[in-house]
């Protein structure tokens, strides 16, 4: 059984991309949706859903950034900070990415805006996670 995916994205367009690049490639794991960091949260902590294989965050989003999430999520003892964590986002900043990999991202990922572009950066992100061994 495949395990979930956490989305993790407040635009609608990028959502969709993300879920439509997944279908292209066959991607067969489920995508859980949540539109904010604080909405995130509340999905982890359902314990009627299954821990996400992979968590994808977007940095910028109202209510509860992704920088924020990390801070929860990657806390020491948190059973949580062991789920993957890819950012998938716009920001070019410096500091978004030192935070990000200071927090424990296990990637970053600019968005490329060409659609093939990213098919071929979510193939790459799924290749890798394929054969990588995640802790449970």
């Amino acid at each position: 059984d495949a395990k979930p995916i956490l989305l993790v994205e407040d635009d609608l367009i990028d959502t969709m991309t993300v879920r439509r690049a997944l279908k292209a490639l066959h991607i067969t794991n489920p995508i859980a949706h949540a539109e904010h960091g604080e909405a995130a949260l509340a999905w982890l902590g359902d314990t009627r859903n299954d821990r996400p294989d992979l968590i994808l965050l977007d940095l910028n989003m109202p209510v509860m950034g992704g920088i924020e999430f990390l801070r929860s999520v990657k806390t020491e003892g948190n059973p949580l900070r062991r789920i993957p964590v890819i950012v998938l986002t716009t920001s070019e900043e410096q500091r978004d990415k030192v935070e990000s990999f200071d927090l424990g991202v296990a990637g970053y990922i600019r968005k490329p805006v060409d659609y093939q572009r990213f098919v071929d950066t979510m193939r790459t992100v799924d290749a890798y996670w394929t054969i990588s061994e995640i802790p449970e």
